[in-house]
């Protein structure tokens, strides 16, 4: 029980998040996490958390893998999804203190990560795709083939991070 925590920050590092690890922290409002499946290992993580509204996520990879994005419309969608948890947290139930009325709020972000993770993985596919499709044949049009696959293609291409999402149905 941690009465007066009202942010919890995490790192990139971060694992796991165990069994009632925020069990009736009623303080609690914001919590920032890394995008990963299968950090929340259980129903009951925030059980009692009323004013657990936000959750931010850790700069780096997913933030930078969306910036890169090709078209701006992707960006928007994915910038959208990742504040879509702020609009659901607010009204998801916190559960029962200590009885076993687990509540919705870590199922509700558990499914939100898996959601926003599916979304980057789907735009990296596409962004690779139009880059093969169209951007790699213009410039390859327009440029010797060592040039292009050498000079340009490395600089149009997504930071190399891997998105991943556990089969979970």
């Amino acid at each position: 029980e941690c009465i007066s925590l009202t942010d919890a920050t995490f790192g990139s590092k971060l694992e796991i998040i165990e069994e009632g690890a925020f069990v009736n922290c009623y303080s609690l409002e914001r919590i920032t996490i890394p995008l990963k499946d299968g950090m929340l290992t259980a129903d009951d993580i925030f059980r009692g958390c009323d004013n657990l509204k936000h959750v931010d996520l850790v700069e780096g990879e997913v933030h930078e893998t969306i910036a890169a994005l090709h078209l701006e419309e992707w960006r928007n969608d994915m910038n959208e999804e990742i504040n879509s948890i702020n609009q659901i947290l607010p009204t998801a139930y916190a559960g029962g203190g200590w009885c076993d009325d687990d509540g919705e709020k870590a199922r509700a972000i558990r499914t939100w990560i898996r959601s926003v993770l599916r979304k980057v993985i789907h735009y990296k596919a596409e962004h690779q795709r139009l880059l093969n499709e169209q951007v790699a044949t213009t410039l390859e049009l327009a440029l010797s083939q060592d040039i292009v696959m050498n000079n340009v293609l490395p600089f149009l291409e997504l930071p190399s991070y891997t998105f991943e999402v556990e089969d979970h149905e």
